[in-house]
């Protein structure tokens, strides 16, 4: 049994004026909205094959299921859209 799971990257956290690339949004895959608060404080690693760049899910946002991630350094554009490993 894996003791991990995958998520999206969405996109990078946006205000009005300015972009978070150290802060991204993802969707986890094959978790409902509601479970997906539980994830909270899970590591997470990019890409999925042989992480590189680490961060942690730091809070929800929204009703959806989409969680806030804050990495160590901020993640490429080629991220977006990519999958990620959240360790469990």
């Amino acid at each position: 049994m894996q003791d991990w799971s995958e998520g999206l990257i969405l996109n990078y956290r946006l205000g009005r004026k300015t972009q978070y690339p150290t802060q991204c949004l993802i969707k986890v895959l094959g978790v409902e909205p509601s479970d997906a608060k539980r994830m909270i404080g899970s590591k997470v690693g990019w890409p999925v094959d042989d992480p590189k760049i680490y961060g942690k899910i730091i809070g929800a946002h929204g009703r959806t299921g989409t969680l806030r991630v804050r990495f160590n350094r901020g993640v490429p554009g080629q991220a977006l859209g990519t999958r990620v490993r959240i360790f469990e």
